[in-house]
């Protein structure tokens, strides 16, 4: 398995086809923007989360009356794409369903991701398609992990800032699934300071209202993210101080606390159509 590596005047992009994971994200300075999967902490980089969005109770979906084991997030992170074209500044990565997948998703689909350099920016869209006969239940979502303190950064207070300046209400989780309590909003006027106390009780998770994009800034260095078709957000950090932090936006939650195991009743998650395509999108701009 040979990673793919773009690059422009000002970045530089390394991928891996499995899971069409970001590996690492470089300015020309040689500054590393993205973590970096040291395993002390969280292997993971920036997964694809395809075909569903966190836990299900007891790692069990149910499929048309079938009850089928998926691990958290899905199974895209852990499968093996085919790289379609790559040149300097852009990839294209393809997976399809295969005897494994319909083993736990019994679906024939197709999902596309591609990354695409601009700039100080990366785009990355994805497509799923639903090659089968029958509607096809799932969810979608980035998972992109970033250095924290950013580059530059060390020392200095760092802010996730919210593009519509919004106080969207938040969940927390247990054992992975959502809590049905709803909290009020550590965002005031859109900002919150990132503490990393505030990860011991694992990922904030913020299923409305937080709008299509947010930065996440460290003095004068700020990494800005936007996104489509993706209407939930949550942030994540490993707890014990892990040097990273999760900016997510999903289509599609974990399930609530003794919430239904279908897969087609997951919170925020689609039912595509029998030939049907969907899109999603996020970019990833570098400032400082």
């Amino acid at each position: 398995m040979d990673f793919v590596t773009l690059a422009n005047e000002q970045l530089s992009l390394t991928l891996s086809p499995m899971g069409a994971e970001m590996q690492a994200l470089t300015t020309r300075d040689g500054r590393e923007w993205l973590w970096d999967g040291n395993p002390e902490f969280w292997t993971g980089r920036a997964p694809v989360l395809f075909p569903m969005v966190g836990r299900a109770p007891e790692d069990q979906v149910r499929i048309e009356g079938r009850s089928f084991g998926m691990g958290q997030h899905g199974f895209a992170r852990r499968s093996l794409f085919e790289v379609m074209k790559a040149d300097q500044d852009s990839c294209r990565f393809a997976l399809v369903d295969s005897a494994p997948t319909r083993q736990v998703y019994p679906f024939a689909f197709r999902l596309v991701v591609e990354y695409r350099l601009d700039g100080n920016a990366v785009a990355v869209t994805a497509e799923v398609s639903n090659r089968d006969e029958r509607p096809m239940p799932f969810g979608f979502g980035f998972h992109p992990a970033f250095r924290w303190p950013l580059p530059g950064a060390a020392g200095k207070k760092h802010l996730v800032r919210l593009d519509n300046r919004g106080e969207p209400a938040m969940r927390r989780l247990e054992g992975g699934l959502v809590k049905p309590e709803v909290l009020a909003s550590p965002f005031r006027d859109g900002e919150v300071e990132l503490e990393h106390a505030m990860f011991d009780a694992d990922a904030m998770v913020f299923p409305q209202g937080a709008g299509a994009g947010a930065r996440l800034v460290g003095g004068e260095t700020t990494v800005h993210v936007r996104w489509e078709n993706l209407p939930n957000f949550a942030l994540w950090s490993k707890p014990g101080e892990a040097p990273f932090v999760c900016l997510e936006p999903w289509h599609g939650t974990a399930v609530e606390l003794g919430g239904s195991d279908a897969l087609e009743e997951r919170p925020y998650g689609m039912v595509l159509e029998a030939g049907g395509v969907m899109r999603f999108g996020m970019r990833i701009e570098l400032v400082g």
